[in-house]
């Protein structure tokens, strides 16, 4: 819902597309996008706009983000990522992973904009190793999104709704003090018997982005964390990495 409220999480991103210097096109990794043993990426001329959930308002349906694709940046993600665990998808568009994030930030859908699935096939240390491999194209002017939650488990939000759970905020504030830390070992690393983690992780789809932009943090890279709300089970904790001097305070 926030895509279409006007709430101060909203309202931060559509401050930090006015703050972020204009991006020669996006990499979105979308914790909606699940694919098994390979990388897909959206690779057609003009992705559709996919509605990925229900029992929401009609007008969260009537949405359409027209930005176009990319075939410079799917060719330059497949060269970083190894070409053979690469796949084109021309069938798979934007999904609300992340029309939802970039479309407040980029109204006008004129970026050219790729979506990245999550291969499961992979471990979390082999997820940050990918983030790392695309590092080169924070340079080469693309904006990359990692785009999930760091506290997300749908199955108890209702009954943690409007209230903030121990156990949430604590992973939180312990991943959040990792990711300032670059502690990558305590980002990618959890005991069996880390309750916390085990509750906000969860099935670890919606985590599993954040260690792609983790993993492409450079050298000399500021932290900054903005959006830093807590509902229940969910989390809309965000991280700027990079250039933390545009990073918008909203009320």
């Amino acid at each position: 819902m926030t895509v279409m409220s006007d709430v101060p999480e909203r309202r931060a991103l559509e401050a930090l597309g006015h703050a972020l210097p204009r991006p020669r096109a996006i990499l979105v990794i979308s914790a909606h996008w699940e694919t098994q043993d390979a990388i897909h990426l959206t690779a057609a001329d003009s992705p559709r706009t996919i509605h990925d959930f229900r029992g929401f308002p009609d007008e969260l349906y009537a949405i359409h983000y027209g930005a176009p694709g990319s075939a410079w940046l799917v060719d330059r993600v497949a060269a970083l990522l190894d070409a053979d665990r690469v796949v084109r998808d021309e069938s798979y568009g934007f999904d609300h992973g992340s029309w939802g994030v970039v479309r407040p930030m980029f109204p006008d859908a004129d970026v050219p904009l790729v979506e990245m699935s999550i291969d499961r096939g992979l471990t979390f240390a082999e997820h940050l190793a990918l983030g790392t491999a695309l590092a080169p194209l924070r340079e080469e002017g693309v904006l990359l999104i990692g785009s999930g939650n760091i506290v997300h488990n749908l199955a108890m939000w209702r009954e943690t709704a409007g209230t903030r759970p121990k156990w949430a905020v604590e992973f939180g504030q312990r991943i959040v003090e990792a990711i300032i830390a670059d502690d990558r070992e305590a980002l990618s690393g959890f005991s069996r018997y880390d309750r916390s983690a085990a509750l906000a992780v969860n099935e670890a789809e919606h985590y599993i982005p954040l260690l792609y932009a983790v993993g492409a943090r450079l050298p000399g890279d500021e932290i900054a964390i903005f959006n830093d709300t807590l509902d229940g089970a969910l989390s809309m904790t965000s991280v700027l990495i990079g250039d933390v001097a545009i990073v918008p305070v909203v009320a």
